[in-house]
């Protein structure tokens, strides 16, 4: 009988169980090392159990516009209630889609839930307004005297503030026309009258009146004061204001504040826009048509604009307050514009977008609000952490009471997958956003008695294969394959019916879809990569090999029959020589 060939062990990989557990175990240490690299020892709570306000919004088309509710656009109105969210000061706040016209909006506590309800659920307000100054986003020093000048867009601050964002690599700030440049439908006058506007430049017109005078400075150091590093400020600048009045703004990013003029032209003006390539250029453009009525006054803006100097020929594109771009105009433009600048595919798209959004006839519906205090929280997540311990203390003593010393070897499998849940789920929260509420504790409690399933299985093989007559080093792996085969598929239905839950619900459902999900994939990781080599370790030792009344493994105790090796030695021979 020829030897069998060094370095291959039994089928199974009775010779080897020790390269799966290092496996294992270097996956646990990497995942525990990430968690408190990333400074996240504990998973994210969602609202339910820290507290705070959950605000479930259904998107609304006008009649025979339901193309409208599509994934592109329900992502632009995500981006837009996160701003708004935002501007509140807010943290940890998170805004999603859930199925294919609900946007879920999550705000921890401490929030005003009223004033964040009324910012969430309420169409996004897109602008055209005339730049009327421009300078960089920082406050400006306070002067010694009267400094209108310094308001003035020719004066030296207004002017360096408007090369850089001319100059500037960024869409937002940089956008200049080429041929048909680009957009904003504004009625009021670049440098308008002291009736027209109240902007700084009014304070110097010595036929205002004194309110006028007095709304000008006001103004004036308004704009002075304004900063716009922060969120809050950005967000907070044009607060209260109406299309008509002149107002104070950010730019998105933060790098530029302006003044600007009244808006005659909004967001529904725009009949459509889109992310384009100039063919000529190979540049990344933004094409905007308007409607019949908006054409009429984006020319007469641009036609006005496109006499005045830097940068009082730009025209901001102001969406809720904060500037998204603010291009310069060559000359008049009618229905047809486009915005050409420093693009790429995704700045291009993403303007587009909000142009767009400005223009669909889409809005939401409140369907439900949410509100649970931190006290209350707490309370269930005790409740869910007791029922969780409860459940294990049941299946503890289950195996322990049936399974004896093989109780041990299950309950080591449940640490690690306890192990591995836990931090997986850390981890999870900064990655993706993952939030454990109630329902997702719910699916951990449920994953226990799963877990344990597999184990049970893979037992009960062992124990049929003792049954036949087998010892115990050959019962654990005959009995590998079979149990495989079942946990494999048991795991696959579970799986399938989590990833279904977890596509055709919506809010805190998807918590315990997405947990129950997630224990699934873990239990056959555990299983193949923990329980089985284990077993084949302990297989080994006397206590289990020799049936030890505890071991769980006892033949007599199984109703075993006798050896198969003492059956085989009574058989006739098989081969005709030996006969």
């Amino acid at each position: 009988m020829a030897a069998p060939k060094k370095g291959r062990g039994p089928a199974g990989g009775q010779g080897r169980p020790g390269r799966s557990l290092a496996l294992i175990l270097i996956a646990m240490v990497a995942l525990t090392g990430g968690m408190f690299l990333a400074d996240q020892p504990t998973p994210r709570l969602g609202i339910d159990l820290a507290g705070g306000t959950s605000i479930t919004l259904e998107a609304k088309a006008e009649p025979g516009q339901e193309s409208a509710i599509n994934k592109t656009n329900m992502d632009t109105a995500v981006q837009i209630m996160e701003r708004r969210v935002n501007g509140l000061g807010v943290s940890e706040a998170e805004v999603q889609t859930q199925g294919e016209s609900n946007i879920i909006v999550n705000i921890p506590k401490g929030t005003n839930s009223a004033q964040a309800r009324e910012q969430v659920g309420t169409t996004a307000k897109l602008y055209f307004r005339p730049v009327l100054t421009v300078a960089q986003g920082t406050p400006t020093p306070a002067p010694s005297a009267s400094s209108t000048d310094k308001a003035s867009p020719s004066a030296e601050p207004s002017a360096k503030a408007s090369d850089k964002a001319s100059s500037s690599a960024k869409p937002s700030s940089t956008a200049t026309t080429q041929g048909r440049a680009v957009t904003g439908a504004l009625k009021a006058d670049p440098t308008p009258s002291p009736k027209a506007s109240t902007t700084p430049e009014a304070s110097a017109t010595p036929t205002a009146s004194a309110e006028e005078q007095a709304a000008a400075a006001d103004l004036q150091k308004k704009f002075e004061a304004l900063d716009c590093s922060s969120k809050a400020s950005r967000s907070k600048a044009s607060q209260g204001t109406k299309a008509t009045d002149t107002v104070v703004a950010c730019e998105q990013d933060g790098s530029a504040k302006y003044v600007l003029g009244p808006a005659e032209v909004d967001g529904t003006d725009v009949d459509s826009a889109k992310a384009a390539i100039n063919q000529q250029t190979g540049q990344w453009i933004v094409q905007m048509e308007f409607t019949d009525g908006g054409a009429k006054k984006f020319n007469k803006t641009t036609g006005k604009l496109a006499q005045q100097q830097q940068p009082q020929n730009q025209f901001a594109i102001a969406l809720d307050g904060e500037v998204v771009s603010a291009p310069s105009v060559s000359q008049a433009l009618s229905a047809n514009a486009e915005i050409s600048g420093s693009f790429t595919q995704q700045s291009a798209e993403d303007l587009a977008n909000v142009l767009s959004y400005g223009a669909l006839p889409l809005s939401f519906e409140e369907q439900s609000v949410t509100t649970v205090t931190a006290a209350l929280g707490g309370e269930q997540l005790r409740a869910g952490l007791i029922a969780g311990a409860i459940g294990l203390a049941l299946v503890v003593i289950y195996l322990v009471a049936y399974y004896r010393g093989l109780a041990f070897i299950a309950l080591l499998s449940l640490l690690v997958s306890g192990i591995l849940t836990y931090t997986i789920m850390s981890l999870l929260g900064p990655a993706i956003g993952f939030a454990l509420n109630l329902p997702a504790v719910c699916g951990a409690i449920v994953a226990i008695g799963i877990t344990a399933d597999s184990f049970i299985v893979y037992f009960e093989r062992i124990r049929d294969e003792i049954r036949e007559g087998r010892t115990l080093r050959p019962a654990v792996e005959r009995a590998w394959p079979r149990a495989r085969r079942t946990i494999l598929v048991s795991d696959f239905v579970s799986f399938l019916a989590a990833a279904v839950l977890f596509v055709v619900t919506v809010g805190k459902v998807q918590g315990f879809a997405f947990t129950l999900g997630l224990t699934t994939l873990l239990d056959v990781v555990v299983v193949f990569l923990f329980t089985k080599p284990v077993m084949t370790i302990m297989a080994r030792t006397k206590f289990f090999a020799s049936g030890h009344p505890w071991s769980g493994l006892d033949p007599k105790r199984l109703g075993a029959k006798p050896p198969l090796r003492r059956s085989r030695r009574v058989n006739a021979p098989t081969d005709p020589k030996e006969a």
